[in-house]
């Protein structure tokens, strides 16, 4: 058994009959061959699959009404909590990638371990079925599913709130900058609410940096 048969094993706690699902799962598309060999399409399926078990561990454990459950989900399924679950297992030491990417550190970004988390959750899908995908999401995401106990607030929504309870239109993002390559790039977003000083802020996607400026508007305007 290799190296990298061995960390798969210990970290999800599955032994491979197809080890190079975990080898796809981990490889970059600057880090495969160009025909697809990489973590994309796997990144698309285990993102329905951790939304799945997730959906359905919300029902059963939390009763609340649909849009607090829906909060909930969408914290614990962002790019950031994959990442996380990523970190923990040591996925970056792991990750295929090319060489100048490595060099700047995009293999550490919550970008990509939040795509390479999603993507070996559907490569045990696939290898172990729901039984193998729903036990590694329920021991990474145990500690994570009761932090809060209210539901977590989306800072855009919480701004969506804060303007329309003003009488204000609802704020409106513009990317006012991008840089860096399609494998790590960098975005620049301002909020606008009618009335207020915009408010710029940076991301690693334009999510995040919308995110990121909503909550930098909400704790200007000490509405936090």
């Amino acid at each position: 058994m290799n190296a990298l048969a061995k960390w798969a094993e210990r970290e999800l706690d599955h032994r491979f009959t197809n080890p190079d699902l975990v080898r796809t799962a981990l490889t970059h598309s600057s880090g495969g061959s160009g025909r697809g060999d990489n973590y994309e399409r796997l990144e698309f399926l285990g993102d329905r699959v951790l939304g799945c078990v997730m959906a359905e561990w919300l029902y059963r454990d939390f009763h609340e009404s649909e849009r607090d459950m829906a909060r909930r989900f969408a914290t614990l399924v962002d790019k950031k909590s994959c990442a996380a679950v990523a970190r923990q297992i040591g996925a970056a030491d792991h990750v295929l990638i090319d060489a100048s990417a490595r060099n700047a550190g995009v293999h550490q970004s919550d970008n990509l371990l939040g795509d390479v988390c999603e993507a070996l959750i559907g490569a045990l899908y696939l290898d172990g079925g729901m039984p193998a995908a729903t036990a590694f999401v329920r021991r990474q995401w145990t500690g994570r599913i009761g932090e809060d106990k209210a539901p977590p607030r989306d800072p855009k929504s919480q701004l969506q709130e804060w303007a329309q309870g003003r009488g204000r239109p609802l704020p409106t993002y513009r990317v006012t900058w991008r840089e860096g390559p399609d494998h790590a790039p960098s975005f620049r977003v301002e909020v606008a609410v009618r009335g207020v000083e915009p408010v710029e802020a940076q991301g690693s996607s334009k999510q995040e940096a919308e995110k990121a400026a909503a909550l930098a508007m909400l704790n200007r305007e000490g509405a936090l």
